[in-house]
């Protein structure tokens, strides 16, 4: 029914489970969706800032991105971290996927934490304004506490970061 570089959108006649006749809406993304959560030694985290046409508000996130078919979704973490912050990590951890809204849509998404950073400049895309803040991690679970994070994202990210520290398993491993 539509279609544009980032998605398409098809809808199918379908038959409902009660045997009565429907239509089903399924937006296709055309990119998987990219999470970085960067940490430095100081337990530190960099957020990305922007406004979110789509919501029509502006919006604190991890970095984030997409990687297009065929390309390692890692290779495209590493891509987005240094568009974004102008950070490059030395070490790499799939933190988690998640399928983001699997009513409507077929858009999943791998998580990365990345450790190991060092300063590099930005290269944002010409399409992005962002302001980038480092701030405690522990800063960053407060937001999403409080809602000043909801970008299913970075709320999943920095919860399941969160998890892991209670768990007492966050440890060397990850250093």
């Amino acid at each position: 029914m539509y279609e544009n570089d980032w998605i398409d959108v098809t809808e199918f006649d379908v038959i409902n489970p009660s045997g009565g006749k429907g239509i089903y809406g399924k937006v296709h993304f055309k990119n998987e969706a990219i999470g970085i959560l960067p940490l430095d030694d100081e337990m530190n985290t960099y957020l990305v800032g922007q406004y979110r046409f789509p919501i029509g508000q502006y919006s604190w996130e991890i970095p984030e991105g997409g990687s297009p078919q065929g390309e390692d979704p890692l290779q495209s973490a590493r891509r987005e971290l240094l568009e974004e912050t102008g950070l490059r990590a030395s070490a790499w951890y799939k933190l988690l996927e998640m399928h983001l809204s699997n009513s409507v849509s077929d858009e999943s998404a791998q998580i990365f934490l990345a450790r190991g950073l060092t300063q590099h400049m930005a290269e944002p895309e010409e399409t992005e304004r962002l302001t980038v803040r480092k701030i405690p991690f522990e800063e960053a679970f407060k937001m999403v506490e409080r809602g000043e994070i909801m970008d299913s994202i970075s709320v999943a990210a920095i919860q399941k970061l969160k998890l892991l520290i209670l768990q007492g398993l966050f440890n060397k491993s990850f250093s």
